[in-house]
């Protein structure tokens, strides 16, 4: 396994301070948004797709540096039916483009989730069961239908610009947010669909990510190192469900926090060897996310971290 960075987290420098600053840290491979709700604040998708001199710049960068992509991240919600929901679909398509000009076969991305009938305009995110009101079984199949028929129409067109996996991101508040719906999706289209694992997630909702990985075995293709912490005294009187704003930190009942700060180092160990042993060898990209301290702070500590942790 190698380290990586998702660098979004440095959105505010430019191409080239960003990549000094990533390969300053000791890292040589970067996970960039170039399409969907990212800051995407230094892959101009569209620029680079117009002109063959800003790609082959923007390669140059890379190159002199002795970088590379790990991954082009395309996260968003394209099946959002809105104007919005389609620029996010055309997004996602120009980023495969990108992807196969630049030589990058992998892409990680999130599942989506659409509204609950054709006439609805608001996704809705069904937790609960399907059992109780009427309205939630048909309206679950639905979202599933459409889910299904997205993915098989942009798993062929990634085929047809060279893209060989498909990391979708087990996230809350999409229709695939845990195991069994990342394999839902994936048996209904094609097997280049696997798992963009990121354990933070797993941990907010109360599963166990070195018990998903063993159930993922074969079907891991990227890894985000990104903690996560149960609030004592507050997951234990309100549960695990928050919508409160990440920002608010203090007050809510999980958060995600820098690598090693919510789970030790010791569990870090364990789940890097068990997705190895799960057969997982590739990048592990680094996701700050972590309001509870400075940007540098967080970067440091989970570098600090992972370079403990991850099985190489």
């Amino acid at each position: 396994m190698q380290l990586a960075i998702c660098t979004d987290v440095f959105a505010e420098l430019s191409l080239t301070d960003m990549l000094d600053k990533v390969k300053s840290l000791g890292i040589d491979a970067v996970e960039m948004t170039a399409g969907g709700w990212g800051a995407r604040a230094h892959v101009n998708t569209a620029e680079l797709l117009a002109d063959e001199h800003k790609l082959a710049a923007f390669q140059a960068e890379l190159d002199k540096r002795g970088m590379r992509i790990s991954a082009l991240n395309t996260s968003c919600n394209p099946l959002w039916p809105s104007e919005t929901g389609k620029q996010y679909e055309q997004s996602m398509y120009d980023c495969a483009v990108l992807a196969g000009k630049l030589g990058v076969t992998k892409l990680v991305a999130m599942a989506g989730l659409p509204a609950g009938s054709p006439n609805d305009t608001t996704p809705n995110w069904i937790t609960s069961t399907i059992s109780w009101p009427d309205f939630m079984a048909p309206a679950y199949e639905y979202q599933w239908n459409v889910t299904i028929a997205f993915w098989n129409q942009y798993i062929a067109h990634c085929k047809q610009h060279g893209i060989q996996q498909i990391a979708i991101e087990e996230f809350p508040g999409t229709m695939v947010w845990n195991v069994e719906t990342l394999l839902k999706l994936r048996h209904a289209t094609d097997p280049m669909l696997g798992i963009n694992l990121d354990p933070s997630h797993m941990i907010v909702l109360g599963a166990d990510p070195i018990a998903a990985a063993r159930a993922l075995k074969g079907a891991i293709f990227h890894l985000h190192g990104k903690d996560a912490r149960i609030e004592r005294g507050l997951a234990d009187v309100n549960g695990l469900l928050e919508p409160k704003p990440v920002t608010a930190s203090a007050e809510r009942t999980w958060n995600y926090v820098a690598v090693g700060c919510g789970q030790d180092l010791q569990w870090w160990k364990e789940f890097f060897s068990v997705c190895r042993m799960m057969g997982y060898n590739g990048d592990v990209a680094l996701e700050m996310e972590d309001m509870t301290m400075s940007v540098e702070a967080g970067v440091l500590t989970s570098i600090d971290a992972l370079k403990q942790t991850i099985s190489r």
